[in-house]
């Protein structure tokens, strides 16, 4: 069988995060391409992988590992290093860290949402000390310690092997410059998330909620977040999603008055959420701030740290507030700027569709045309 025209890479299916909802874009825009990736979970990541040609790596077969990609973390280089050349003319990787070690047989267009944060911002990554995420952090920061130097040497080494970078945001192109002096071209990746599909009410949440939507790591800041609520007087917090730090941020929500951990939830309830509150909150220090652009799809604004990624997707006083720090009482006195301010939802979903899906995959598919021509 010969080579095929386009295939993907994308580091692990096993979560509901924005990494991967830009693979699924990227699907989008090169519809039958297979995705190469170290593991896939199912029942944690987004249904639509069921329907795509995946292919893991060995990895895959301990079910320990799909449940819980971070134990893999000292094994991720050598399974994605022995796996063959993928046979394509353009290998388009998705990457925070190991997609782009995926070998090709053609060209390779890597796509990159940070470089590895476990490598470069490790602390950020793991916590602080007194996160409570327990022995998996013990296990995670003993790891990194120990093979750091020779993941970073391979990290290098994978990210020279490409031909070409793009980057999800100015933030990200600095950070590949910085790591790997590569300079890499911005294509902000679209809101995923929109109007317009099928909607389901939560039964027990009344609208006017504020929305926070995030992996549950230390370095998302969810607890600033629970913590502000504390200082707000009737102010509703809704949080959506899961991970390592779900049990401690149990703990301060059931001391926080209005505050509600919901977990993940399906589509179709998220959407309903978005539309249903009255601002999305977001305190992480991200490469690229996602859920503003989300909450904005839906007329919603955002309350942001101002740093990294979310310069790039929220504009002040247009669609959303700033804080300067990861302060509960930063957040709360930003929270209650926005509760203030009559917003315009033309304008918010105006800004949201400057970064839609066809520009996205316009740009994707004329690089890959562009690298095709180098044959």
């Amino acid at each position: 069988m010969g080579a095929d025209r386009v295939a993907l890479a994308h580091d692990y299916a096993t979560q509901r995060g924005g990494a991967e909802r830009v693979a699924l874009a990227m699907a989008h825009g090169f519809p039958g391409a297979s995705l190469h990736t170290s593991l896939y979970d199912p029942e944690r990541t987004f249904p639509e992988f069921g329907a795509m040609d995946l292919r893991t790596t060995v990895l895959d077969r301990f079910p320990v590992l799909r449940r819980n990609h971070r134990l893999a973390l000292p094994l991720l280089a050598g399974a994605v290093s022995t796996t063959p050349p993928i046979d394509a003319a353009v290998l388009l990787a998705s990457s925070t860290g190991w997609a782009h070690g995926f070998r090709s047989t053609g060209r390779k267009v890597v796509y990159c949402h940070a470089p590895a944060r476990w490598l470069y911002q490790s602390e950020r990554y793991l916590g602080a000390a007194d996160a409570g995420t327990g022995a998996r952090r013990w296990v995670a920061a003993r790891s990194l310690d120990a093979l750091g130097p020779s993941l970073r040497a391979w990290d290098r080494r994978a990210a020279l092997s490409a031909d070409r970078y793009l980057a999800n945001s100015t933030v990200t192109a600095r950070a590949v410059r910085e790591a790997y002096g590569i300079e890499a071209e911005v294509l902000p990746p679209p809101p995923a998330l929109l109007p317009g599909g099928a909607t389901r009410p939560i039964l027990g949440i009344e609208p006017g909620f504020v929305l926070c939507v995030a992996r549950l790591l230390p370095y998302k800041n969810v607890d600033v977040v629970l913590r502000a609520a504390r200082l707000l007087d009737g102010v509703r917090i809704v949080v959506v999603g899961d991970g390592p730090d779900r049990p401690r941020l149990d703990r301060i929500a059931q001391t926080t008055p209005g505050a509600t951990m919901l977990g993940r939830v399906p589509d179709d309830e998220l959407r309903w959420l978005y539309a249903s509150c009255a601002a999305v909150v977001a305190a992480s220090y991200e490469d690229y701030g996602l859920s503003p652009l989300e909450g904005a799809a839906f007329g919603r604004p955002a309350v942001v740290l101002r740093d990294g990624g979310y310069l790039d997707t929220v504009v002040e006083h247009v669609t959303g507030e700033f804080f300067d720090a990861p302060e509960p009482e930063q957040v709360a006195l930003a929270i209650e700027r926005a509760l203030r301010r009559a917003w315009r939802e033309g304008e918010l979903r105006d800004h949201a569709q400057a970064f839609a899906l066809p520009r996205f995959v316009a740009r994707l598919q004329a690089v890959v045309e562009e690298e095709l021509s180098q044959l």
